[in-house]
């Protein structure tokens, strides 16, 4: 999975689960802060990465990257998330802890770590 893609999903996950609006996620692999904007409505998601000049927004179960153009399925449940990257074709799944968030990315077989 492309970092700013896994970025994103791990802010988005994070802002949904904790309930929190964060302006930006700590990308521990790239010591870097990144500034994204959420709003969250009983519709559905709409965030923008800053960064990378990208809306990505759906319902709360499919997310469409537009920066990326393709689909992103996430399924939150708890304090655990889980999902599919089309554009990679790739699963993911996580967790968060407050403003921690540990995400594994399958593409890759790695964990990364962030926080909000």
């Amino acid at each position: 999975m492309r970092p700013h893609v896994r970025r994103a999903i791990a802010y988005i996950a994070a802002c949904v689960i904790s309930g929190k609006k964060s302006s930006a996620i700590y990308d521990y692999a790239s010591s870097q802060y990144y500034n994204f904007s959420i709003n969250l409505s009983e519709s559905g998601i709409a965030a923008y990465d800053y960064k990378n000049s990208s809306h990505i927004s759906g319902s709360y179960s499919s997310l469409y990257h537009y920066g990326e153009n393709h689909h992103i399925f996430i399924r939150i449940e708890g304090n655990r998330f889980s999902g599919y990257d089309y554009g990679e074709s790739c699963h993911f799944s996580g967790s968060v802890n407050g403003n921690s968030v540990s995400f594994y990315d399958y593409g890759v077989s790695s964990y990364f770590n962030f926080s909000i």
